[in-house]
């Protein structure tokens, strides 16, 4: 399946680059459904969110996921999700 290359192009949350089913299933599980609902979105709380409903600290590289969803879905270019691993290790220390 290809990935969208900009926003405008992202139809379902899989089109996003960096989203596939699983990651696309925990997004659809704190309810967002549809590309451009990400748009605002903060993804550290999209990661806090989704923890609470998994009753578990998931892996923190879905923060990364998340970031790079967002920002792509904001107007960032397409870049690997460690991409913004840096930015999360800055962030949270």
């Amino acid at each position: 399946m290809a990935k969208a290359r900009l926003a405008a192009e992202a139809r379902c949350l899989q089109d996003i680059p960096n989203i596939g089913p699983s990651i696309a299933g925990d997004l659809r599980a704190i309810g967002i459904s549809e590309p451009q609902q990400l748009l605002g979105q903060d993804p550290y709380d999209l990661y806090r969110r989704s923890n609470i409903l998994a009753g578990v600290r998931q892996d923190p590289c879905l923060i990364d996921c998340f970031i790079s969803a967002v920002r792509f879905m904001e107007g960032a270019p397409p870049h690997p999700w460690w991409h913004y691993t840096p930015e999360r290790k800055r962030r949270l220390g």
